[in-house]
C-alpha cells in the first residue's frame, strides 16, 4: 500500500503530502484553486482538482490505496457521492479528519467513548464512513490546531474579547498530527476513532497571555463569564494503542 491520495492540501495536507513522499509513498493531492497547481506539483504531489461539492467524478484522483481527507468541508451530500465513487475505486483505507468539535462542554474529560453533539454535521460524517464496509476507515478528532503559519498571537485581534478564560485549552501541533497520521498508517491501525491532542491543558488566560507575549502583542482581553463552561480531550487512546509520544506536549511554549 504506498499509494496515498490527500484530499485537500492545506495547512495539514501540503506538510503531509511532503512527509509522506520523503518516506517513499506515491502521493496524489487535491485543491479547488487552479493557482495552487504548479506550486503543488514543484513538490512532486500529483495534483488534482476536487470539490466535492461539486458532484464531478474523480476517478483518476482516487487510484490510490489509502485515502487521507483533510478538507473542512461539512458537504453531507458531497460525502455522500465522494463515498460512492470510493466504493468504486482501489482505495481500501481511510483516514477521515475529524475534529474534537463534536464533544459538548460539559465540565469533564472527554474519551472517545463519551456523547458527541448528535446534530453536529461532523458528527453525521463520521458515520458515513464508519457504518461503510466496502473500505475500513480511521478518524482522527483533531483538538485546536496550531504550528506553521498558525499561531494563536493572530487570533481574537483587535480587542475581541477571548470568552471563558477559565476553561482548558485543548490543543495539537501540526507535527503531531502529521506523526499521528503516518502512525496509523505503519502500524495498519483501521477501524478506530483517537482523539488527538497534546496532555497539557493551561487555562484559556494562561495559553493566550503567553502566546501573545511571546510575539510581543499587547495583552488578550478577556470576556468575564458568569456561567463556567469547559471540557479537556483526552487522547489517551492514542497513546496507548499507537504508543505515541507528543512533540509539542507543553503549550506554554509556542
Amino acid at each position: 500500500m504506498n499509494r496515498i491520495s490527500i484530499l485537500g492540501c492545506g495547512w495539514l495536507g501540503k506538510p503531509l503530502a511532503t512527509s509522506l513522499l520523503e518516506n517513499g509513498f506515491s502521493v496524489k493531492g487535491s485543491t479547488t484553486s487552479e493557482e495552487k497547481i504548479a506550486s503543488l506539483e514543484s513538490l512532486g504531489i500529483e495534483t488534482h482538482i476536487v470539490n466535492i461539492s461539486e458532484f464531478e467524478e474523480y476517478d483518476a484522483f482516487l487510484q490510490s490505496d489509502i485515502l487521507i481527507i483533510a478538507i473542512t468541508s461539512k458537504d453531507i451530500d458531497g460525502f455522500e457521492n465522494l463515498i460512492a465513487q470510493i466504493q468504486n475505486s482501489p482505495v481500501q483505507k481511510v483516514i477521515f479528519i475529524s475534529s474534537t468539535s463534536v464533544y459538548p462542554r460539559i465540565n469533564k474529560v472527554m474519551t472517545e467513548e463519551d456523547e458527541v453533539v448528535q446534530n453536529h454535521p461532523l458528527v453525521e460524517i463520521e458515520n458515513l464512513f464508519r457504518e461503510n464496509t466496502f473500505f475500513e476507515t480511521t478518524i482522527i478528532r483533531f483538538a485546536g490546531l496550531f504550528g506553521g503559519e498558525r499561531h494563536p498571537a493572530n487570533w481574537f485581534k483587535n480587542g475581541r474579547e477571548i470568552p471563558q478564560p477559565e476553561g482548558f485549552v485543548n490543543m495539537i501541533h501540526q507535527e503531531d498530527c502529521i506523526e499521528i497520521i503516518h502512525e496509523i498508517i505503519n502500524q495498519n491501525c483501521w477501524n478506530e476513532t483517537f482523539n488527538a491532542c497534546a496532555n497539557h491543558h493551561p487555562t484559556r488566560e494562561q495559553f493566550y497571555i503567553k502566546a501573545r507575549e511571546s510575539k510581543g502583542f499587547e495583552a488578550p482581553v478577556f470576556k468575564q463569564e458568569k456561567v463556567f463552561e469547559w471540557k479537556i480531550i483526552s487522547s489517551d487512546k492514542v497513546q496507548r494503542v499507537l504508543n505515541y509520544s507528543f512533540i509539542h506536549n507543553d503549550l506554554l511554549r509556542i
